[in-house]
């Protein structure tokens, strides 16, 4: 037999496909692990140290709240003072707690989000990271998919210790859970607001290719969304009722704005109700030779000469369905921004 009838040799196994096989998912999040396991560890002190605070602070507030909550009769000036003097001693520690926590979610976007592409993209190592086997789309949706995971778990669990931690002042009346202050807090909204920073951070990152640039950008987009929604979204979720009651703004309700009519039923200015204001006397009621008592009515006073005040606001049993409208809305949100962060890789990473 000739060299030009002899059958070709078989290709060596390594000739016949020089590719790389894809790197297994569960070494792949091994991986991503290890690049963020600095942030991660951040996160986790952050939290950890936060949810150490409300552990101690929240067991001194429940405790002392007992003492409001056994105390009968409840309108007795007894039960007053003590109601007071817990609300003296812990209602501005709490303001300012969950004031502090309104910021949590952007530090979280901007210090993990951001760089979670940013960083390999300015560096130039996501080359490098695509020929051991990460080809783009899984190492974008990869990262992506794994931290959000963990902050959204993490963060859903801490807004449940929140909500333990501020549920004496709601009992009493002291502040309504629908405020903005107070909502994005409680509930789910919490973990869909981090998620949402976090994907708003990875969008950036993505578009920028710098970290401290696209971390700049992520807290200005998330402030600027947070600022927006109670001023422009929340409120209408649902249609806002309308009373004429005034026991409405109690704190367990969302006040969302209040007027005055006159007697023609036309609305009147503040002007107007305050120069009727002016000529309003207290009544004054003697309980015994020396003791008297002030009974203040300015809104009777208002009604006996044909003025109405109307609330419209947003019941406190509306809680519930605004967390989930507005979970429900930032998970789309956050889907969306990852979806495009996606493609963006897979279309302008090269």
């Amino acid at each position: 037999m000739t060299s030009l009838s002899t059958p070709a040799a078989a290709p060596a196994a390594s000739a016949r496909d020089t590719r790389l096989r894809p790197v297994p998912w569960r070494k792949l999040t091994w991986v991503i692990w290890r690049q963020h396991r600095i942030a991660l560890a951040g996160v986790a002190v952050l939290l950890a140290g936060l949810a150490a605070y409300l552990v101690f602070q929240g067991l001194k507030i429940h405790h002392a709240y007992a003492t409001v909550a056994a105390c009968h009769p409840a309108g007795s000036i007894a039960c007053e003072d003590i109601q007071n003097d817990f609300n003296n001693t812990y209602w501005t520690g709490a303001e300012i707690t969950a004031a502090l926590l309104q910021a949590v979610p952007a530090l979280i976007g901007a210090f993990l989000g951001a760089p979670a592409l940013a960083r390999e993209l300015e560096t130039g190592t996501y080359r490098y990271a695509w020929t051991q086997g990460f080809e783009r789309t899984r190492w974008a949706a990869g990262k992506l998919a794994t931290l959000a995971v963990l902050i959204t778990a993490a963060t859903a669990a801490f807004s449940q210790l929140f909500s333990w931690y501020y549920q004496p002042f709601i009992a009493e009346g002291q502040q309504s859970s629908l405020i903005p202050a107070m909502f994005d807090l409680h509930g789910v909204a919490f973990a869909a607001w981090t998620l949402a920073a976090f994907t708003i951070g990875a969008l950036a990152g993505m578009l920028i290719r710098r970290v401290v640039p696209a971390m700049a950008t992520t807290l200005a987009v998330w402030a600027g969304l947070a600022l927006a929604t109670p001023a422009f979204l929340r409120a209408h979720y649902m249609t806002p009722l309308t009373t004429t009651s005034p026991n409405t703004s109690n704190g367990t309700s969302w006040v969302l704005r209040q007027w005055y009519t006159g007697p023609g039923g036309k609305p009147v200015s503040q002007t107007t109700i305050t120069q009727l204001i002016q000529g309003y006397q207290p009544q004054t009621t003697r309980i015994s030779p020396t003791t008297t008592q002030t009974t203040l009515d300015p809104v009777g006073y208002l009604a006996q000469h044909g003025y109405t005040q109307w609330t419209s606001y947003q019941p406190a049993s509306r809680f519930w369905p605004f967390q989930l409208i507005e979970g429900g809305w930032l998970l789309a949100l956050s889907l969306l921004l990852i979806a495009a962060t996606i493609w963006l890789v897979r279309h302008r990473a090269a």
